[in-house]
């Protein structure tokens, strides 16, 4: 018999460490792909020495509010700037998309700083968490001296919680990049895992209720403990979801409120089957 039970228990570690491998493998590629989207640096607009670059970087998105901040370096070149770029000849100012609602004006002789600026999105509601998704439209053009100038414009993600698909053009000398926000590939995969969790961990109390309701078993405290821990529990997982989505999200409806009804209901059952229990348990015999 220990010669039959050998070849199982060494296949079911195979299987297992197998699994393991497969879950490692598919990680080390997720963690891959949203590595080089966030090293991935857009560019658009014009290559001339005497040119304003403008080096922008999504800082951090927030679908509540519906915006995003957009970290902006700005630096003329060639003859239109001075001291290697570190600020203006004459008064510079960058003209902004109407999503940003300013512009962006550096007096001249003036050293120029990092700004940051918030962007409004469009499209998507934080409600459809954990596949919702945003648009923006950025367009930087530059007049100094009451003139055009060209400019080249380089755009980059550094959100971690969101993965961004943009689209570069060039439009009379006015850099166009059109950027199309979601939740990132780990987002999505601990979204999906939170589920499949809160979906387990109430069908193995619905299972415990029905073992001891139909035994017909008194209040068992150590089952109870466990069934009531369970739906603190729960609340206190979901509030770890990466981007605090509010109450109400899709991520509510699909598994949490759900999942939380049926472990209360589970719990209600079985101190009352119990109580049920305890009571024919305590009757004197008939005579």
């Amino acid at each position: 018999m220990r010669l039959l039970h050998r070849p199982r228990g060494l296949l079911l570690a195979g299987l297992v460490l197998l699994a393991v491998a497969a879950a490692a493998a598919v990680g080390v590629w997720l963690q891959f792909g949203e590595r080089q989207d966030l090293d991935t640096r857009y560019r658009a607009g014009s290559s001339a020495p005497d040119r304003v670059d403008v080096d922008a970087s999504v800082q951090r998105v927030d679908a509540a509010g519906r915006e995003l901040v957009l970290r902006v370096m700005v630096t003329p070149r060639g003859s239109l700037g001075e001291a290697g770029g570190i600020s203006p000849v004459r008064s510079l100012t960058l003209q902004t998309s109407p999503s940003i609602r300013t512009d962006l004006t550096f007096p001249a002789h003036s050293r120029i700083a990092t700004v940051d600026v918030p962007v409004t999105l469009t499209g998507g509601s934080i409600t459809d968490y954990p596949f919702d998704a945003y648009a923006a439209v950025l367009e930087f053009g530059a007049v100094q001296g009451g003139e055009a100038v060209p400019v080249r414009m380089t755009l980059s993600n550094n959100d971690a919680l969101f993965s961004a698909l943009v689209e570069a053009s060039d439009a009379d000398g006015v850099a166009v990049f059109s950027v199309d926000l979601a939740r990132s590939s780990s987002v999505l995969v601990f979204a999906v895992f939170m589920m499949a969790a809160m979906w387990a961990l109430a069908l193995a109390v619905l299972i415990g209720t029905w073992f001891l309701v139909s035994r017909g078993k008194g209040l068992t405290w150590p089952a109870l403990g466990w069934m009531a821990a369970t739906l603190f529990a729960l609340a206190a997982f979901r509030n770890t979801a990466p981007g605090t989505p509010p109450i109400g999200s899709l991520l509510d409806y699909i598994a949490f409120l759900w999942a939380e009804t049926l472990i209360a209901f589970c719990v209600v059952t079985v101190v009352v089957t119990g109580m049920r229990a305890e009571a024919v348990a305590s009757e004197p015999p008939a005579p």
